[in-house]
């Protein structure tokens, strides 16, 4: 298929992860606000967070069978315009519960995004220069979440909560009109009218509502309560049911086959350790910067700026390596250099100085830069160009559960460590300092932890052919 412009493709789908991205963070320095507006109590403003975490992943297995029966070109647009009618109902909320419906709208079309995206990437570019390509668009999909805190407090302190919301409006739009005109390409691709694996994706949908749910609730509940034990005990029901019925299926939601798959399963597993250590690590960081440091949440998010600009700068020479030398010894030196930066973390206290700070988030933004392009390469290399969709829904997928896990875990443990601190007679500031070093201390053990799925990724991008992997030119 000729007149495919390749450039104008990417940025359509940069500028929809973009948006996603920075919803995923920009709503966390509204929330106080929000709070005293709705006059609800802080458990209850929570459920902003919540019920998008829920939603978002609801779609993202059900990314495979839409893109077979309407196509990406339908998938992607609606994907948008989902999220940008959400992100409308949000703006215009006046309670509480109003606002939550616009978040599950917005996570719903969020969700199929990411996915969505990597997919068309698949489709679209050779596997000579999808690492390359995957750096690219990797800088709308994690660059978008590290500015989301900083402009969320401009944009709330300046024009009011709803502006984060509006802020979407045009993005959302603009997306739509370059996708008709760049991804028209795609309206050729072949619809099948496969049928709906309807139990496997209930029993599915109430494994990571009920999971996520959980791991969420469990920091305020424990981790021992019986509702927490009670909901992550439905959540391992439901697993079992699921596999039970799909890996029968000829024509299943996920393709259980694929965890057959060696490569594919290593680059899961570093993904799903990555993300619940970095996420977790983000989680800690507004704590140690703001209460622990003393810094003000605007200073705050100008010291996370060396973090962004490193790994924008590393993610596309990272992906152009991964492309000629391979994923595998890239990846490791990344999440040796994270691990790293969490123990420069865990050195920080109230007396540090601020250098000190921005060299650790520098050397984060390294290591976020080198792993996150090569293995989003390493993942969609690893399986045939007909699971690449479900693969990368797979993956998106365990990065939001990983990350779901990993801020419940760091949570669970700072609040517990902080707890016996001062029942032991320390003072509450240094209770808290210690507690955070052992949340960090913890993410450099996952992260070293990592290393050993990362040895067993392809040492080698698996170079597929072209004709079965691309539209041609």
């Amino acid at each position: 298929m000729r007149n495919v412009n390749r450039t104008g493709i990417l940025i359509v789908i940069i500028m929809g992860t973009t948006m996603a991205g920075i919803d995923s963070s920009i709503v966390n320095i509204s929330l106080p606000v929000m709070s005293r507006q709705f006059n609800c109590t802080l458990s209850e403003i929570e459920w902003v967070i919540t019920v998008y975490m829920l939603s978002f992943s609801i779609l993202m297995p059900l990314t495979s069978w839409l893109k077979n029966r309407i196509g990406f070109f339908n998938l992607y647009i609606g994907a948008v315009a989902l999220f940008t009618f959400g992100s409308l109902l949000c703006a215009l909320s006046t309670t509480l519960p109003s606002l939550l419906v616009g978040r599950v709208i917005q996570a719903l079309g969020g969700g199929a995004m990411a996915p969505t995206s990597m997919a068309i990437i698949s489709y679209v570019f050779p596997a000579r220069v999808r690492g390359a390509i995957l750096g690219w668009w990797g800088l709308g999909n994690l660059v978008g979440p590290a500015i989301g805190p900083t402009l969320g407090g401009i944009l709330t302190q300046q024009f009011g909560w709803p502006s984060i919301f509006y802020i979407n409006l045009p993005i959302g739009i603009i997306t739509v009109f370059l996708s008709f005109k760049y991804l028209n390409v795609l309206r050729s691709q072949a619809k099948l009218k496969l049928p709906f694996d309807i139990w496997g994706f209930t029993f599915l949908t109430v494994f990571l509502v009920c999971l996520q749910y959980g791991v969420a609730r469990a920091e305020v509940k424990g981790i021992g309560s019986p509702e927490i034990l009670a909901t992550l005990g439905v959540a391992v029901v439901a697993l079992a049911l699921f596999i039970l019925i799909d890996r029968g299926k000829q024509i299943p939601l996920i393709d259980l086959h694929l965890f057959t798959n060696y490569a594919f399963v290593s680059c899961i597993l570093v993904t799903i350790s990555r993300a619940a250590a970095l996420f977790g690590g983000l989680f800690l960081m507004p704590f140690l910067l703001q209460e622990q440091m003393g810094f003000s949440e605007g200073v705050s998010g100008l010291l996370i700026l060396p973090n962004s600009v490193f790994m924008a700068a590393m993610m596309p020479f990272a992906g152009k390596w991964s492309d000629k030398h391979g994923s595998r010894e890239i990846s490791m030196l990344g999440i040796m250099l994270l691990a790293v930066s969490m123990y420069l973390f865990s050195l920080l206290d109230r007396g540090s100085n601020i250098w000190y700070v921005m060299i650790a988030m520098t050397v984060r933004g390294f290591g976020m830069g080198l792993l996150l392009a090569p293995l989003n390469a390493a993942t969609l290399s690893a399986v045939r160009p007909s699971e690449v969709t479900m693969a990368s829904s797979i993956s998106t997928l365990m990065q939001q559960v990983g990350g779901a896990i990993g801020i419940a875990v760091l949570a669970i443990v700072t609040q517990t460590t902080y707890n016996n601190y001062v029942l032991a007679g320390s003072p509450s500031l240094s209770a808290h300092h210690l507690a955070l070093r052992e949340g960090f201390l913890i993410s450099l053990f996952i992260l070293l932890v990592t290393l050993v799925p990362a040895w067993f990724m392809p040492r080698r991008n698996i170079v597929l052919k072209d004709t079965d992997t691309h539209i041609d030119t």
